[in-house]
């Protein structure tokens, strides 16, 4: 039966399956740290400016640091990198944690401390995106994206949301945020039992500088119009999109839907099971021929369920928007990951992967930013509603741009 099954396929290679078991750890982590983060801070002060503060301070590094990160991937092990980067995000859930488990905890901390966070992103980014394809054949990037993205809403979305709400609401964020450094320490392990080496990188390349190396890739981008067009739409539609997610839903479940940590996580997880449902159903029968507008259009869904979290008046309202986000938003990523693992050369990918972070998040600092006091001055609700109807057509224009849906018909 499992033979007929595609997409368990990559698990055969035993360093894919440690690789797998790795990010399904540090996925954990990251949905028990959202859940427990939002419910800290909210507890400290119960207003969207504070978690947009906190946004801030954990992305703006993450946009600094990711270019970097992508000549990292390129020159070093990348197994490496992912392990320093899960034992930098363990340190700083370690110091969440002890603060909050003596009561000595205070904003100003989870912002200073977020900020190691979002390094850490920084670096495992880049190198979790090129890492696959020096695990797995090219007959089976979709089948492991695909598991890629069946564990990003078990563990983002499911498990790690389901845990740190449980967590939170038994023994406070503490305790969850314990449970996120030993996931997190776990991760490092596991992807340093990985024994694949790394496809040429630009270490071979003696003399080459950092800042040459960036060029590289970016030239590299500047010359695809299916990437940067499609970085610049990431960028559009995650302004208006990052910091209304992440700072009003928490806030919507506490204060306009009277819901428990344990609510928001079951919110988050809703959104996982449609990211599975999605990611077994694309595992099983592989993408679409016009892959591209495929990506787009499921895009464009999960950007559009702000509206319905805006307008909701129950939980149950909340959780259907969540599983059609999760879902939209699954399908988008198992497509751009393929079409990124099949169309950039092995020796630039860690780069071209960063480019497509720095590029896609540069703006979700300014989206935090403008999250907490557009809420104060229009209302929480609005917000949502808004972001939803702006951010959607904007970002299904580049669509529309000329040449980048060349590679639907076989022209790169």
């Amino acid at each position: 039966m499992l033979d007929r099954f595609r997409m368990v396929e990559p698990l055969r290679s035993r360093d894919f399956a440690f690789y797998w078991a790795a990010t399904t750890l540090a996925l954990v982590a990251d949905g028990i740290y959202y859940v427990a983060v939002a419910w800290q801070v909210y507890d400290l002060s119960n207003a969207p400016t504070a978690l947009s503060i906190v946004g801030v301070a954990w992305s703006v590094p993450m946009v600094v640091f990711v270019l970097w990160g992508g000549v990292a991937a390129d020159r070093f092990d990348r197994r490496l990198l992912i392990a320093l980067a899960g034992i930098a995000r363990a340190t700083a859930m370690s110091a969440l944690a002890v603060l909050a488990l003596t009561g000595a905890i205070e904003l100003w901390h989870i912002v200073g401390i977020v900020v190691l966070f979002g390094a850490g992103e920084a670096f495992a980014g880049p190198a979790t995106g090129a890492i696959v394809p020096d695990l797995v054949p090219e007959r089976l990037l979709v089948q492991a994206n695909a598991l890629g993205q069946l564990v990003e809403p078990l563990g983002w979305r499911i498990v790690g949301p389901a845990v740190g709400g449980f967590a939170v609401a038994a023994a406070g964020p503490g305790a969850a945020f314990t449970a996120s450094a030993a996931c997190f320490l776990g991760s490092a392990l596991a992807v340093s039992l990985v024994r694949a080496t790394a496809r040429p990188r630009a270490e071979d390349a003696p003399g080459t500088s950092a800042l040459r190396e960036v060029a590289e890739g970016y030239r590299f981008v500047r010359s695809q119009t299916w990437l940067w067009g499609t970085l610049l739409a990431a960028a559009v539609s995650l302004l208006a999109f990052a910091g209304p997610y992440e700072v009003l839903i928490p806030y919507l479940v506490r204060n306009e839907l009277d819901g428990g940590a344990d609510d928001l996580g079951l919110v988050f997880a809703a959104g996982g099971a449609g990211a599975v449902i999605a990611a077994l159903v694309l595992g099983q029968v592989g993408l679409p021929r016009r892959a591209l507008t495929f990506m787009y259009l499921t895009w464009a869904l999960s950007v559009l369920v702000l509206v319905p979290y805006g307008l909701a008046t129950a939980l149950w309202h909340a959780i259907v928007a969540s599983v059609l986000g999760g879902a939209g938003f699954t399908a988008a990523i198992i497509a751009w990951t393929t079409l990124m693992h099949r169309l950039v050369p092995g020796p630039v990918l860690g780069r071209v992967t960063s480019f497509d972070w720095f590029v896609s998040v540069s703006l979700i600092p300014v989206s935090f930013a403008i999250t907490g006091p557009l809420a104060d001055a229009i209302g929480p609700r609005t917000t949502l509603v808004a972001a939803g109807l702006v951010s959607t057509p904007l970002m299904l224009a580049f669509l529309f741009l000329p040449g980048i849906r060349d590679v639907e018909r076989g022209s790169t």
